[in-house]
């Protein structure tokens, strides 16, 4: 039924600080905003895209949006790089709170976990055997 996911979309209470962190501390290229939403391409043709409240009510209306935005954490958004350590000291640089640090994990991936300021939750992982590689 579905062949491809293509957005990936964050339900946004504070949608300035938000796309701050997103385009300056993530480095996500961004493809525009408005007063209701914020795009960026996380890979070719795959896209974040944040929306205000008011955005989302006009998305999925306005008493889905209204109770969609106040259940946190819904779920988590997971992310591979190539050196798990590396994203976690620099990303610990820039100011982002962990959540868990690199842990190694028994189903073979190293994961480490941190919310963005609206708390939603991010892992970054890498195979194992990509860290031993490396």
């Amino acid at each position: 039924m579905i062949h491809k996911v293509e957005a990936v979309v964050l339900f946004v209470k504070d949608l300035e600080k938000c796309t701050v962190f997103y385009r300056d501390t993530f480095k996500l290229r961004s493809l525009g905003s408005d007063a209701q939403s914020s795009t960026f391409l996380l890979q070719d043709k795959l896209y974040l895209i944040l929306l205000s409240p008011e955005g989302t009510a006009d998305l999925i209306g306005e008493q889905a949006s209204s109770s969609t935005l106040q259940t946190r954490p819904a779920g988590l958004l997971a992310a591979g790089v190539a050196d798990v350590d590396a994203a976690y000291e620099e990303l610990k640089a820039k100011g982002v709170t962990f959540l868990k640090p690199p842990t190694d994990r028994s189903w073979g991936l190293r994961t480490a976990h941190f919310a963005d300021p609206e708390g939603n939750v991010w892992e970054i992982n890498q195979a194992i055997e990509a860290k031993a590689e490396g």
